[in-house]
């Protein structure tokens, strides 16, 4: 058999990125379109602009089906992966009936209020659904409890009336819902003029971004965890019930039917901390990485690399966003003395961003009364060493690489060849798409230095500085 080709979707907050990958999960073709910056018209608004979602995947598709050399007729479905937890308010005619809400928008989790002009409700992932196959389907994945009134058990909209109609939305307003896997609809001739993929293949249901990612990282057994390196920052492990009285974790509906992922709490600008920084160090250092042949992260990490376990004394709290509820939150870089460079700044950003996701992560898995054997890192920033490294020696486990770290559009793609017959299952499917790159061992010294600034220090840090925050978060508002 010769190879088939699946169009992989994940659009995430900051860019849509398109990759088609054969049946055995090797990349063929890839292309990023960046999404416009978020519109915030009041303190806690977050909208993207006009219609940028579907015009950007509109952008992408084209782009990669004009770099496609392979033949249109082996392509055998697309797969969308779009952001969780974003609210969609359509018209009847199914175009928009006001700007995406971001997940950082406080109305996304706000109680639906009805109006008349607004015919649906749905994630991203449902209207662009409707968008390419004008289908009024949607993945039961990407439906959070705190928006929508889904049943965790069942995977459907929940038969409780009582709690069905707390949530205020008509049910006609709903879409229906399948399960990841499953075919929402077939490319239709408008959307096919449009975006230049062939009309009539198959548009494959997922999850929600960091459920698909998770798949696409191969995360399938229980004594293995994953660290998501994306705008948002989480840790995650797999299970298989619903456990809607966690206290250190919340669940998460998986990329397979029935599973479930355990979710810590996370950093909400995550690795946008890293681009904040190459952005305040200005065009000349860009230029001088660019001339000696580095991009600006990997310029960073050789300074980085020569500084010491701990950065010297160096301390960062990674609340460059706060939470709705607590907007007194900010973030912190503490303990500078005259030793401390750039490199010092860049690896004491990395070393926080470790050090706070291990401070979720530990009651997560002492709750579920589990040690996973290894951590499996996805996203951009797997791609250093260096992050990798710290990431092995701030959690003391063996931490792993993947072959595709983007791994969210690899798993639309697994969703892709597990409803086109290509593999029997997901576990199949995983077994022959998804490969380790590389593994890093942490280093006991470091180890037992991140021990102790952890247990010594940081982890109360946010405590100490909390009352001072709140203090200057009322002299400025």
């Amino acid at each position: 058999m010769g190879d088939k080709y699946i169009i992989g979707v994940d659009q995430g907050t900051q860019s849509t990125k398109i990759v088609i990958f054969n049946q055995r999960g090797e990349i063929i073709n890839s292309v990023a379109e960046p999404l416009k910056p978020l519109i915030s018209r009041q303190p806690g608004y977050a909208e993207h602009p006009d219609d940028d979602l579907w015009e950007s995947l509109k952008i992408a598709l084209r782009r990669i089906m004009k770099e496609f050399e392979g033949k249109r007729e082996d392509i055998v479905g697309l797969g969308l992966c779009s952001i969780r937890c974003c609210r969609v308010f359509m018209r009847s005619d199914g175009n928009l009936f006001s700007p995406v809400m971001n997940w950082m928008d406080v109305r996304a989790y706000q109680k639906y209020e009805d109006d008349p002009d607004i015919s649906y409700t749905c994630p991203p992932t449902g209207y662009l659904t409707y968008r390419l196959t004008g289908e009024l389907k949607d993945t039961a994945a990407n439906q959070f409890q705190w928006q929508f009134p889904i049943d965790l058990g069942t995977w459907q909209w929940s038969k409780d009336e009582e709690y069905f109609n707390s949530f205020n939305i008509p049910r006609k307003k709903l879409f229906e819902l399948k399960m990841p896997g499953d075919i929402l609809g077939y490319v239709n001739e408008k959307a096919a003029q449009e975006t230049g993929i062939p009309a009539g293949i198959p548009v494959v249901a997922t999850a929600n971004d960091k459920a698909v990612e998770a798949l696409g990282a191969g995360l399938i057994d229980s004594d293995v965890a994953l660290i998501s390196l994306g705008t948002y920052i989480a840790s995650m492990v797999c299970g298989n019930e619903n456990k809607p009285f966690a206290k250190n974790f919340w669940t998460n509906l998986s990329c397979i039917p029935y599973k479930y992922l355990y979710e810590s709490n996370g950093i909400r600008i995550g690795m946008g901390l890293i681009t904040w920084y190459k952005n305040i160090i200005g065009e000349e250092y860009a230029k001088k990485a660019k001339h000696e042949g580095y991009s600006v992260e990997d310029y960073l990490a050789k300074e980085a690399a020569n500084v010491s376990a701990g950065s010297d004394g160096l301390l960062t709290i990674p609340d460059w966003l706060a939470p709705a509820s607590q907007q007194y939150r900010k973030g912190i870089i503490i303990g500078f003395d005259r030793r401390h460079t750039r490199g010092h700044i860049y690896r004491s950003l990395l070393e926080g961003i470790a050090m706070t996701l291990k401070n979720h992560y530990d009651p997560m898995i002492e709750e579920l009364g589990i040690k996973p054997k290894y951590i499996i890192i996805s996203g951009g920033g797997s791609n250093s060493d260096l992050f990798m490294q710290i990431f092995a020696d701030v959690f003391g486990v063996e931490t792993v690489r993947n072959v595709v770290n983007g791994a969210a559009s690899l798993g639309a793609a697994i969703c892709v060849a597990v409803a086109t017959g290509l593999y029997n299952g997901f576990e199949e499917a995983v077994r022959n798409m998804v490969r380790q790159k590389d593994k890093f061992l942490p280093n006991e010294k470091n180890y037992k230095i991140y021990r102790n600034i952890n247990t010594g220090v940081y982890h109360e840090l946010p405590k100490l500085v909390e009352e001072a925050l709140k203090t200057m978060y009322n002299v400025f508002n």
